[in-house]
């Protein structure tokens, strides 16, 4: 066995002692949610965020600083784990058509994910876009005061 199909072979199998496969520790392929139903999730809440982790516990960078974010607007939210279900990882990339997790939605809309909302958070939009949706920034309060 060469060194490449060796490496490959140690990637997608787990062997015993005796360097023979115990069986695969991977998944292939997932079948993506159905629209409707990610449909669903999405319109659940007025703000709703798919993540690596979750907000306790988020398991990237991106999906802490979208959580940040939220935190300092004090807003309520739907989060869901993709790392949870691969067919749900995959069901929103295809919905919103968007390549990359985290993903946010306000009022059913797809926003974009952590560098746009960190983007629309700095110039004041993300205020304005929560307003729409009939929810009130704690920053905005603070602004008013």
């Amino acid at each position: 066995m060469n060194v490449l199909t060796r490496n490959i072979a140690q990637n997608l199998f787990k062997y015993n002692s005796a360097g023979l496969i115990q069986g695969a520790v991977r998944t292939f392929c997932a079948a993506a949610l159905d629209g409707k139903e990610i449909e669903k999730l999405v319109n659940n809440n007025k703000v709703v965020i798919f993540m690596k982790g979750n907000p306790d516990a988020p398991r990237c960078g991106f999906s802490n600083a979208v959580v940040q974010i939220l935190r300092m607007h004090s807003v309520k939210y739907d989060s869901h784990d993709v790392l949870q279900n691969e067919s749900l990882r995959q069901g929103i990339k295809d919905f919103s058509n968007w390549p990359t997790i985290p993903q946010v939605f306000i009022n059913g809309e797809f926003v974009g994910g952590c560098d746009i909302l960190l983007q629309m958070h700095q110039n004041g939009e993300l205020i304005d876009e929560l307003k729409k949706a009939g929810i009130e920034s704690a920053l905005a309060k603070e602004s008013e005061k």
